[in-house]
């Protein structure tokens, strides 16, 4: 009939489409097969620009697209210096325009990068400007803040005028990753711990910031963004190189450090009042680095031990004494963690508290159940033991798609206890790890000294992750 639109059928549709995707399809085979054809014969010049052009602001994430243009321009700009600011700026104008189509285009942001560290004059604070105009666009391009961090670098923009930005970002949405992200970045530089270096910042920071995070965390509780740089300002310090352990008997002598380390290059020395300087210590494991070293010999156990380790000027100390005929021992028990002052331990209670309460409205609130389980191990990891394992227990069931994961952190919170108790008591003859259903077991590098290790009914228990069996003289009993 006259004046109405014809509507299509389903199938009239789906042909349609169909139709439509082969000529897009043959186009695109097209102009890459002219666009190899140019290359081929090394004819890079504009003709080839515009070719690749043409796919490129249709589809920004073909990365041959992209090496091919920037093989162009680099011949081009060689064979005439003088056109090098237009063909960069042009370049500059052009992935504008991909990235309109595809804001988080790996490519174009990474041609966007090579463009201004080959431009005879790139204007990085105009770069600032334009990832401060995507941003309020979508303040979550991760590909953008990624982007920000670069040529802010590159402007010397100061980190306080940066901070401001994550701020001003995070109060407008709290779920913003990248925001956090930056700030974790951002803050040690700002505000670094007067004394400990492997802590990011400092006490009175710290303090702040965990205030800051509990209100976006239980702004909206479903939200991971803040539960994780909540974590980040808990989390482990990354172990400082030091001594772990020793044993040595008749036979042979274990060392074992708080890291991995390489012997043959690390620039460590390590002297004892025995003959051990003497030999040759190889890696449990046989790679470059390892965390436990082996020297095969005849050795006398007579008197205590004192190990000397020097590191970039530094020297740790390890005694080691007699425990029997066959045997010489030296253990430090590892800190496991940071150590917070007064004022951050009465805020972490406080945070603890207020988990509490909302667990008592949702009770499987897995984010609630693991940052209270967190904030307990903060504030004192022994007092708390039972009560957090009954948490990340109950987080197997609530989160069972990462029940694996809740299993192993139990397993390191078990042998982090158990170790604490090993040392305290000084017995290592006879190390009972049996029936914890672990699942991993960390802490290697303290373990050997025992001289049997019984690990019976841990049904779970991944059985390579138990290095320490590797040892000479150590009897593991699965």
């Amino acid at each position: 009939m006259h004046g109405r639109l014809k509507v299509r059928t389903s199938a009239e549709e789906a042909a349609r489409k169909k139709k439509e995707q082969d000529l897009k399809a043959k186009a695109y085979r097209n102009g890459m097969d002219k666009i190899f054809t140019l290359r081929n014969a090394e004819n890079f010049d504009n003709n080839l620009l515009e070719l690749s052009g043409k796919i490129l602001s249709v589809n920004p994430d073909i990365t041959t697209l992209w090496n091919i243009r920037r093989e162009c321009i680099i011949k081009m700009t060689t064979d005439n210096p003088d056109s090098a600011s237009t063909l960069f700026d042009r370049d500059l104008n052009f992935t504008e325009l991909c990235l309109q189509v595809q804001p988080k285009s790996y490519g174009a942001w990474h041609h966007r990068s090579w463009i201004l560290e080959n431009s005879p004059k790139p204007d990085w604070n105009r770069e600032v400007s334009l990832c401060t105009l995507y941003l309020k666009k979508d303040e979550r391009n991760f590909h953008c803040w990624d982007y920000r961090r670069y040529v802010a670098r590159k402007a010397n923009l100061s980190a306080e005028s940066e901070f401001k930005f994550c701020d001003e970002k995070i109060q407008k949405n709290f779920s913003n990753y990248s925001s956090w992200f930056y700030r974790s970045q951002l803050l040690p530089v700002l505000h670094p711990h007067p004394s400990d270096s492997s802590r990011p910042i400092s006490e009175e920071k710290l303090k702040e910031e965990l205030e800051i995070v509990i209100t976006a965390a239980f702004t909206d509780p479903n939200d991971s963004s803040a539960w994780f740089y909540q974590r980040w300002l808990l989390g482990y310090s990354d172990p400082k190189l030091d001594l772990a352990c020793f044993k040595l008997t008749q036979s042979q002598a274990v060392i074992a450090f708080t890291k991995l380390v390489d012997l043959s290059k690390d620039k460590i020395t390590i002297s004892t009042n025995t003959s051990l300087d003497k030999g040759i210590w190889r890696s449990l494991s046989g790679n470059k680095s390892d965390s436990i070293w082996i020297q095969k010999g005849e050795f006398e156990i007579s008197d205590d031990i004192l190990i000397k380790m020097n590191h970039n000027d530094k020297t740790f100390e390890l005694e080691a004494r007699k425990i029997d005929n066959n045997s010489i021992i030296g253990i430090k028990l590892p800190s496991f963690g940071y150590e917070f002052g007064a004022a951050v331990k009465e805020e972490l209670k406080n945070q603890l508290d207020s988990c509490n309460q909302l667990l008592e409205f949702e009770p499987d609130s897995k984010w609630t159940l693991l940052t209270a389980a967190l904030l307990m191990r903060s504030i004192d990891r022994f007092q708390y033991h039972e009560k957090t394992l009954e948490y990340v227990r109950k987080l197997q069931k609530v989160d069972s798609l990462r029940a694996g994961y809740y299993m192993d952190l139990a397993s390191k919170w078990i042998l982090e206890e158990k170790l604490k108790n090993m040392v305290e008591s000084g017995k290592f003859d006879k190390i009972d790890l049996s029936s914890l259903d672990l699942s991993v077991v960390y802490y290697n590098q303290f373990l050997f000294i025992g001289n049997e290790i019984n690990l019976q009914n841990n049904s779970k228990l991944n059985k390579k992750s138990c290095k320490f069996a590797l040892v000479d003289g150590c009897k593991v009993t699965f």
